[in-house]
């Protein structure tokens, strides 16, 4: 075993003394051997590139071995494992979280020092893997290192995407989208399996015969076959007591080149088969717009999970013989419905493969799975046309109309059944064209179904399966989301790290509710002092950021004012910046009052189809030359958008945040994650009473975070009884009527006057959001948050409360609890043996 996994729990060890020269020096020598027969480089001939492939390779080769005898130890006990699956993993870089969990930064960085090299240079080059496109891809990320950080045997599974989330870029105000290419000078984490990979059919007919007992047995007979082949990337805990694997599936077409075609001259045509399954994993959410993006989205789903399905069964035949025993040595858990099609391929795995009967075969599926449910929007619950899935997935489609009628037959006995109850769970919509609704699947496949706060998953039993509960009581249950604390506390922000481990001891990184420690110092004047030191010096970072990408100038004392996620009307980028207005005006027509210089941080990408989250963008870079160039505004307002957001822009933005807006409509916003890295960072949150705002409000203290706006029924009840007309609101506000008027007539765009005027006559009659209704209560709790500013010992002692309280979010929690209550499978905690 490698000696510095017994070190005492905190310390990196080998981190002093002759051992850590002796570390430093060994690892000096793997680096140079990995970028002599690895990469092929002379070291005087090396970009920074050759080094961070060297690097990587370095640490890749020290998890192999582990990573190697945690499969071995898994196989020989037998233990369950999890399976996790997700059409997004945001893995972001890996560089640094690697070599973290391996417990090797330091000794590497005087390694690479002793080459005239900069790690901080290599964590630059790395790109981002952006496969995903929010939070419920970077949830993912966390929940596979918490998953080994709790020596919990698991994979995860996705697409290996060519091109991630696009790159963004901000031209004239506007978002462009650009291919993302991660994968053009390769990716030195992942190990390709070119001998796993598994057919996937498409299309086709469906052939019935009777089996010699006088029960019918199908045979689908796909019209086109596409393989997935799989590439491996080793995912480390904390400490890299367990590696774990993220298995992702690249799409490529059985007969790559039409050779007969090709002969003949046709050499476009002879591609075309290889084109069009690879385009199965070449972008990450394609544009389902149109019928040909609607179809490649079904495709890549069922693309994906059926991989992955015959992938762990497979595995699962091999070490234990039959499928009766699945669900006592497989937890399966979808991550949203975007897998909820493997529901229906394991059933005809069970069914038409292996022949077990179809009530046994449903048995084991419902035990065997479990899902998370991330949002309340109905567009968000995927549905697909029944034609589009009777011709795509005939047998699967089969399946759904048997899977249903059983469910019908059943709930129709039960005391209160309707034809309008049995309408709502039925998994076929039929108003406006027949659709299959997936979430229904993957709630009647699973045994239990998961909310990601407490408010969402009550919500849940309200709203979307309201009557499904009703018919099938005891599935849903509440479990938290959580953040990866290490990545988001250790690695995005060291100097605040080592701060709060002289607070909280050691074994803070193991045990994150020791950060309870720091609220018996959170009023203490030297800790202040010192704790804004640090945001002081973060601050300074992201403003020579922001200079070298925007060239514009920030002022690291002002107040940084943040939101950063996925542009969106829930998420009400447009409330923020309707007050942004509200504050310049104000300025403008009061220059003597003493004013608190403050910088308005904006960063985010909006679906590439969705207008008016493009237009919101624009609204925010239109706001930012106009406040910016304004000489009379004198720097107390700056206004800045930064483009294409990811999780390394994220842990450049978070440590430096004062101010963390999370002000979604209430009853919207399922959880939120980014809410608690700033909160553990520091930051003070402006937000309603949505998602995990609640446990966070609950968590701090109703006096260190900033609430405001209706609550969730409050929302409800005023779209039932009042509609979702602005008028009212903007009468009683003269400011919100000045700055709309300031908008709609292109105060902010003098050379397009009209460019807003649609975005302002939606706010204004069809304000579905609440942001008119909101916008008075968020402009005031501004004000509040103004106030505490001035008073530092209060905004501190508030900031640190809010670290101290942030311990109950990791992911880790979460993970232990769907271990328990979900998986069935036992944990091992960092740091205890």
């Amino acid at each position: 075993m490698d000696a510095r996994i017994e070190a005492s729990p905190g310390v990196e060890a080998g981190s002093s003394g002759a051992g850590a020269l002796d570390e430093a020096a060994g690892i000096r020598a793997r680096i140079l051997d990995k970028l002599t027969y690895s990469v092929g480089k002379d070291p005087l001939a090396a970009s920074a590139r050759d080094w961070f492939v060297a690097t990587a390779l370095t640490v890749r080769d020290k998890m192999v071995e582990r990573w190697i005898a945690g499969v071995n130890e898994t196989k020989r006990t037998g233990r369950k494992r999890v399976y996790y699956l997700s059409l997004e993993f945001l893995i972001g870089r890996l560089l640094l979280d690697a070599l973290t969990n391996m417990e090797m930064v330091e000794p590497t960085r005087a390694a690479l020092a002793g080459l005239g090299v900069d790690l901080e240079d290599l964590r630059d080059v790395e790109p981002d893997a952006a496969l995903g496109n929010g939070g419920l891809g970077r949830l993912a990320a966390c929940f596979m290192e918490s998953m080994a950080t709790l020596s919990i045997a698991a994979y995860g599974y996705g697409i290996r995407y060519d091109h991630g989330l696009f790159r963004q870029r901000i031209k004239n105000g506007r978002q462009q989208e650009y291919p993302e290419d991660w994968l053009s000078f390769g990716n030195p984490w992942e190990f390709q399996r070119p001998e796993i990979y598994y057919e996937i059919g498409f299309g086709g007919r469906i052939e019935a015969e009777h089996r010699q007992d006088g029960t019918l047995k199908h045979t689908w007979r796909p019209a086109e076959t596409v393989e997935a082949l799989a590439y491996d990337t080793p995912i480390p805990g904390w400490r890299g007591r367990q590696i774990n694997t993220l298995r992702l599936w690249s799409a490529r077409s059985p007969d790559p080149l039409r050779l007969d075609k090709f002969n003949s001259g046709d050499h476009f045509g002879a591609l075309m088969d290889q084109v069009r399954a690879e385009s199965i994993s070449k972008v990450l959410y394609p544009s389902d717009s149109t019928p040909a993006g609607e179809e490649l989205r079904l495709r890549q789903e069922y693309f994906f999970a059926s991989a992955s399905l015959q992938d762990l069964v497979n595995r699962h035949l091999r070490q234990n013989g039959d499928l009766h025993s699945l669900p006592d040595k497989v937890a399966i858990q979808l991550n949203d419905t975007h897998p909820a099609i493997a529901i229906t391929e394991l059933m005809r795995i069970l069914v038409d493969w292996r022949n077990l009967g179809w009530a046994e075969a449903w048995n084991i599926t419902r035990a065997t799975f479990s899902y998370t449910n991330h949002t309340l929007l109905p567009e968000a619950l995927e549905t697909w046309p029944v034609p589009l899935m009777e011709r795509l997935l005939p047998r699967h489609m089969q399946i759904i109309y048997l899977i249903n009628a059983i469910h019908l037959d059943q709930s129709s006995k039960l005391p209160g059944s309707t034809g309008e109850r049995l309408a709502a769970i039925s998994l076929i919509e039929e108003g406006h064209g027949r659709r299959v609704r997936m979430g229904h699947l993957a709630f009647l496949g699973s045994h239990k179904i998961n909310g990601v706060s407490k408010l969402h998953t009550d919500l849940m039993k309200e709203t979307v399966f309201r009557e499904l509960d009703l018919v099938l009581p005891g599935k849903i249950t509440n479990k938290t989301n959580g953040i990866t604390f290490r990545r988001w506390l250790k690695e995005a922000n060291p100097g605040l790290t080592a701060l709060l481990m002289e607070v909280a001891g050691d074994r803070l990184l193991d045990d994150p509710m020791l950060l309870e420690k720091v609220a018996h110092v959170a009023g203490d004047a030297s800790f202040q002092e010192r704790y804004a030191a640090i945001r002081l010096v973060n601050k300074a970072a992201l403003a020579k950021l922001v200079r070298r990408q925007l060239g514009i100038d920030i002022d690291p004392g002002a107040l940084f004012d943040v939101q950063i996620k996925r542009i969106h009307e829930y998420k009400r980028q447009i409330l923020n910046l309707l007050e942004t207005i509200a504050v310049y005006d104000a300025i403008r027509a009061e220059p003597m009052r003493d004013w608190i210089p403050r910088v308005k941080i904006f960063a985010g990408k909006a679906a590439a189809s969705y207008t008016t989250a493009k237009l919101t963008i624009q609204l925010a870079n239109d706001v930012a030359r106009i406040v910016n160039s304004d000489p009379t505004v004198r720097d107390l307002l700056k206004v800045v958008f930064l483009p294409n957001y990811n999780v390394s822009l994220a842990e450049k933005i978070i440590p430096a945040a004062d101010l963390s807006e999370q002000i979604s409509t209430a009853g919207m916003e399922a959880s939120g994650t980014g809410n608690m890295k700033f909160a553990l960072n520091g930051a003070l949150t402006i937000g309603t009473l949505d998602g995990a705002n609640v446990e966070i409000r609950d968590r701090v203290g109703a006096e260190n975070i900033f609430i405001f706006g209706l609550t969730a029924d409050e929302v409800e009840a005023r779209r039932r009884h009042q509609g979702i007309d602005g008028r009212e609101a903007i009468a009683r506000s003269p400011k919100l009527a000045e700055v709309l008027e300031a908008v709609a007539s292109g105060v902010f765009s003098p050379e397009e006057p009209d460019r807003y005027r649609g975005l302002a006559d939606a706010l204004t009659h069809h304000d579905y959001f609440m942001v008119t209704a909101d916008f008075e209560s968020y402009f005031e709790t501004q004000r509040a948050v103004f106030r505490r500013w001035r008073d530092k010992p209060a905004w501190w002692r508030s900031a640190a409360l809010n670290t101290a309280n942030m311990g109950w979010f990791s992911s880790d929690r979460t993970i232990a609890e769907y271990a328990q209550d979900i998986w069935n499978v036992p944990v091992r905690q960092p740091g205890n043996g």
